[in-house]
């Protein structure tokens, strides 16, 4: 009986990585041959239904920013934007913040953009392929971008079955294997979460890294079982090739209405991005990462990567039924040992639970990944603080000024030494995925709106009634309701009032929704306590936003907050 790579007929070689002295290499396998793989490997067991529970020793549960690097030589030096935030006074920059006692588990200390040293890739490449002799690794052949001119062909090769179907769910999938004979990778991401980086010899922070060297297109993650870093690390390559190409790479998920109209949703983690675009009104073109040329939108992914804590099968009936059919899988989940059923609800690991799938595993997709060019573009926030309007109206030079800060809060208890509330900010509501400078993206997003003649909208699904632990969270129904107005034209008529604080237009009436929570100061009981925070707020908004003051115009800076 034949071996299944000899039915498979697919051996291309991996030569022009030097890589030698391979066991074995498992081409392009299938969803139920990795399954059997991941099984056998002891990668992880089958649970109630289907989905691939995955187990991996260690902390990889999350993303590991501080571990984060871009290969610095002569065709990147003058492109990215080796900034840095919050580096603590231990590094070698030009700005920094103490780190002591008291702000040791405060601060964000992540960086965006380290530069590596091109040399010291070389050498960390050559003991990777060292550490990969004799043994049997995954190779899975994907593109990135469901538009066949910006596509980027991405070649993932792994140690572990379960990552090589984790990168063929989240890429698009190539089904004409005759396809696969002369696929020729653009980039190569090779994942290797056994091989340990040696901090003081390879010069990284932890033995977890993520080396990107866009000269050579090659891509190193090792030291972390996280799925998501293969994703993202696909996306930092979307987010450096497509401007260049007059295409605004973007942070957000996409849907299309019954009229064909599109509608783009940016938004950090715990806004609601993946929640509310998934709506049963209208169908998703993708969850999180998409392209605008100039002939529309289209998803950069095939599958989704959704966040899956206290999932309720009430509110997101499509997701939660993602968690129990084949082909899915969970990541940092708990379940039973013995019926193998799954524990939405327990976040005794991470509330960081996660569950990747592909698109096709939901009913209301848009298959060929693709919209026209988006009516309205929503910008989601959750204010802790209680502050910002459930919904406003932006002007296209506000668009571009929130669009620049990506403001959202974190509340206490997500992170050691938050007690209350505290503001957040990510660029383009994705800074650490984006290689070049925010204005770079900022441009793009400002040209295409005012083209299209898109609306524009700051949703808030944080706080109301005062801050967190005071206030309670803005109900959903409420939520979806002034979504569903502003996308079907129904805030396009009403009278607006102009926010005192920010400036934006809010709506007086919405279908649906009651009047008094659309104006947030009549939601305080304490009216002087609200003042108070707006202007504190409006203050941390324009001192944020000094940094990008010299690379817009007068317009995007005058269209900050009013206090």
């Amino acid at each position: 009986m034949k071996s299944i790579d000899e039915l498979l007929e697919l051996e291309p070689g991996l030569e022009y990585l030097g890589l030698t002295n391979l066991k074995k290499v498992h081409w392009n396998y299938c969803t139920p041959i990795l399954y059997e793989h991941a099984v056998k490997n002891n990668e992880g067991v089958i649970t109630h239904l289907g989905p691939l529970f995955v187990s991996r020793p260690g902390k990889s549960t999350g993303r590991a920013p501080d571990d984060k690097f871009i290969v610095k030589d002569e065709n990147t030096a003058d492109k990215i934007n080796w900034g840095k935030v919050n580096v603590p006074y231990d590094a070698t920059d030009d700005k920094f913040i103490v780190k002591d006692e008291n702000t040791a588990d405060k601060i964000n200390w992540g960086k965006v953009n380290v530069p590596y040293d091109a040399k010291k890739f070389d050498y960390v490449f050559e003991r990777v392929k060292a550490y990969l002799q004799d043994r049997e690794i995954y190779v899975q052949d994907s593109y990135a971008g469901a538009d066949n001119r910006y596509r980027v062909s991405i070649r993932v090769i792994t140690e572990f079955a379960w990552q090589a179907l984790f990168a063929r769910n989240l890429l698009l999938r190539i089904r004409d294997r005759s396809q696969l004979v002369d696929f020729s990778p653009e980039f190569t991401l090779i994942a290797m979460p056994k091989f340990l980086g040696n901090p003081e010899l390879d010069e990284i922070n932890s033995e977890t890294f993520i080396l990107v060297n866009f000269t050579k297109k090659i891509i190193l993650i090792c030291g972390t079982y996280y799925g998501g870093e293969i994703k993202k690390s696909v996306f930092t390559v979307l987010n450096y090739l497509l401007p260049q190409k007059k295409v605004l790479s973007m942070h957000c998920s996409a849907n299309v209405g019954r009229g064909g109209d599109t509608a783009l949703f940016f938004g950090l983690s715990g806004t609601g991005k993946t929640t509310l675009s998934a709506s049963p009104d209208r169908t998703l073109i993708g969850d999180d990462e998409h392209g605008w040329s100039d002939k529309g939108i289209f998803n950069f992914e095939g599958g989704c990567y959704a966040k899956v804590i206290n999932l309720s099968k009430e509110a997101e009936p499509e997701i939660y039924e993602t968690t129990r059919k084949f082909g899915t899988i969970l990541e940092n989940v708990i379940i039973d040992p013995v019926t193998r059923a799954v524990n939405l609800d327990d976040s005794s690991i991470t509330e960081n639970t996660r569950a990747a799938y592909p698109l096709t595993h939901l009913n209301n997709v848009v298959r060929d990944g693709k919209g026209d060019h988006p009516e309205n573009v929503i910008f989601l926030t959750a204010d802790a603080f209680g502050i910002l309007p459930p919904i406003s109206k932006l002007t296209s030079e506000q668009a571009s000024y929130h669009f620049l800060l990506g403001y959202t809060a974190k509340v206490a208890g997500t992170e050691a030494g938050v007690t209350e509330p505290m503001a957040t900010f990510s660029s383009c509501f994705g800074a650490p995925f984006m290689p070049l400078h925010p204005s770079e993206y900022a441009k793009l997003l400002s040209k295409k709106i005012t083209e299209y003649n898109v609306k524009c909208w700051l949703v808030n699904t944080g706080w109301t009634g005062g801050p967190y632990g005071v206030g309670h969270r803005i109900s959903i129904k409420h939520t979806r309701a002034l979504l569903n107005a502003a996308l079907e034209g129904k805030l396009d008529e009403v009278e607006y009032t102009i926010d005192p604080f920010f400036g934006f237009e809010i709506p007086q009436q919405c279908p649906g929704v009651p009047e008094e929570i659309l104006m947030p100061k009549n939601t305080w009981e304490n009216k002087e306590s609200y003042e108070k925070k707006a202007k504190e707020l409006s203050e941390e908004f324009k001192e944020k936003f000094k940094q990008y003051e010299p690379v817009v115009s007068n317009e995007v800076k005058k269209a900050g907050p009013l206090v």
